[in-house]
């Protein structure tokens, strides 16, 4: 494993405590619900909606940002901005993947504020995940038959972080919420407003360049 490779995100901040201490936790109580409370202003619902959601919205940004500093602040204003607009929420889709939706493209618009990518790392991928590579039938020499040890491999990590480093911001985005994140197709669709077919698409482009890349390493040694 490389020494230099990112580290995996810290902890979720602590959420700060509404007036008069935190909500009391009811696990029982439907996102919908919860909703239609904090429609009525009542910041205890909303905080519960918070609590449920902030984790897996911290990492979200996380993996965007590559910075945790940065990440809370994306953290805080997707929830400001869902706060906000929670009167445009029709209820088409989830609630988590309407926040999911928000919080990746508040991520997006801080990256290209700061023109640049991020930077996903590849041990974050599920374990065996190289090894196939999303069933993708290999191009040239058959590198999925590789010795572990070498398909993990600093270098080839670093090979694999440029390419997806450059892959153009559709495609990145899709690879980060389906194949980083482990959502499902029919999640990302929904999170990034697509249909499913764009999604395998998309998904199925940014594969074939990360297999090129190591493809052409391997062609290389």
């Amino acid at each position: 494993m490389a020494t230099n490779d990112p580290p995996d995100p810290p902890p979720a901040p602590a959420p700060a405590s509404a007036p008069g201490g935190p909500a009391p936790a009811s696990p029982t109580v439907s996102d919908e619900e919860l909703v239609a409370r904090a429609r009525a202003k009542d910041f205890g619902a909303f905080e519960q909606l918070l609590d449920r959601y902030e984790d897996k919205i911290f990492r979200l940004a996380y993996r965007f940002v590559r910075n945790e500093t940065e990440a809370k602040e994306v953290l805080q204003d997707t929830f400001l901005s869902i706060w906000r607009k929670l009167d445009t929420f029709k209820g088409d889709s989830q609630f988590g993947s309407w926040l999911y939706r928000v919080a990746a493209n508040t991520a997006l618009m801080r990256l290209r504020a700061q023109r640049r990518h991020p930077e996903v790392s590849t041990e974050e991928l599920p374990v065996g995940y190289l090894d196939s590579y999303g069933h993708l039938p290999p191009a040239g020499e058959n590198w999925a038959k590789r010795p572990d040890d070498e398909l993990q491999s600093g270098e080839l990590r670093r090979h694999i972080q440029s390419a997806v480093d450059a892959l153009p911001e559709i495609y990145r985005t899709v690879f980060l919420l389906r194949d980083v994140e482990g959502l499902s197709t029919e999640e990302t669709a929904e999170i990034l407003d697509i249909s499913v077919p764009t999604v395998k698409t998309r998904l199925h482009r940014a594969r074939i360049a990360l297999r090129d890349t190591i493809t052409a390493y391997f062609n290389k040694r």
